[in-house]
């Protein structure tokens, strides 16, 4: 990062081409991190990992969190996909939390210079927290609400609930949005059995966002395969296994197909690992909560 917030955008981010195979962590902030350990994990982030940027996931309503994720990410020079959440219990909470992230987005100088995008809910369309056109005119509005500051505004869901969703709305979502955050967890297919048998799973879904996606970049936003399971991680094939090497497999499979990520049309996909420690969502870490590493994880970010 240079030593004062610049003027302007031009040139800031790199081209979406430029942004294929491996880009960084989701990470989840239910626990509202400290600033220190924000700051600390984001460096992790960057310069162990060469993650690019942290994709939030979960919530924390603490005042003033956003302000803390932004200086972490600034020093760290990540960017952050930041997430507007909804949760499953049906609340407006997400409102709030909208209107408070949007107001740190307009006020904080360092805002739009960390932030590479907003997304609205982790499978909303799955979870029908609004109906599909309501999410699409929240998509809409939110990207009025952001233009002075450049910023996009996505949806982070699965192919699955953009299919179902088919004749209801869907279409809308696909429409509104900037680009594309593709869940891609092949664990829970029910053609699943090993990871090294995965790609045919991801290609599939991958595949339909490459037809459907209106020539879209694409991000695999949340992306992994459990090393444990437990309830509401459960797969739905008896193949199925979650280990830590079907963990470790999962991204190796990933990492084989570097050359193909590079080469989807609109501009490439980046994945990120899905999730940066065990203490954040049991199972997905790359870490494990002990903080060490759960498996040697050196992913490509070019080839």
């Amino acid at each position: 990062m240079p030593s004062a917030v610049p003027t302007s955008l031009t040139n800031w981010w790199c081209d979406y081409s430029t942004e294929y195979a491996f880009v960084g962590f989701s990470y989840e902030v239910t626990a509202c991190q400290s600033l220190t350990q924000l700051r600390t994990e984001f460096l992790d982030i960057r310069q162990k990992f060469k993650g690019r940027y942290v994709r939030l996931y979960g919530f924390c309503d603490r005042t003033g969190f956003y302000n803390d994720v932004i200086d972490a990410a600034w020093r760290a020079s990540v960017g952050v996909h930041a997430l507007i959440w909804f949760g499953w219990d049906g609340d407006d909470l997400w409102i709030k939390r909208r209107d408070n992230l949007f107001g740190i987005l307009h006020s904080n100088p360092k805002a739009k210079y960390v932030t590479r995008v907003v997304q609205f809910g982790s499978e909303p369309l799955f979870d029908w927290v609004l109906d599909p056109e309501d999410l699409a005119a929240q998509v809409r509005a939110a990207k009025t609400n952001l233009s002075s500051l450049h910023i996009p505004v996505t949806v982070s869901d699965m192919a699955y609930s953009y299919q179902e969703h088919a004749d209801d709305g869907g279409p809308s979502v696909l429409s509104a949005i900037d680009f594309i955050d593709a869940h891609m967890l092949p664990f829970f297919s029910t053609k699943a059995s090993i990871a090294n048998s995965s790609w045919p799973i991801v290609l599939t879904d991958l595949n339909w966002f490459v037809d459907n996606g209106l020539g879209k970049k694409i991000y695999l936003s949340e992306n992994g395969w459990p090393s444990v399971t437990y309830d509401g991680v459960e797969p739905n094939s008896p193949s199925a296994v979650a280990n830590v090497q079907n963990e470790r497999d999962y991204y190796t499979v990933l990492d084989s197909h570097c050359s193909y990520f590079k080469t989807v049309a609109g501009g490439g996909v980046g994945w990120f690992a899905h999730i940066y420690s065990d203490n954040q969502e049991p199972g997905y870490g790359i870490y494990n909560t002990n903080g060490a590493l759960k498996f040697p994880f050196a992913p490509k970010t070019s080839c």
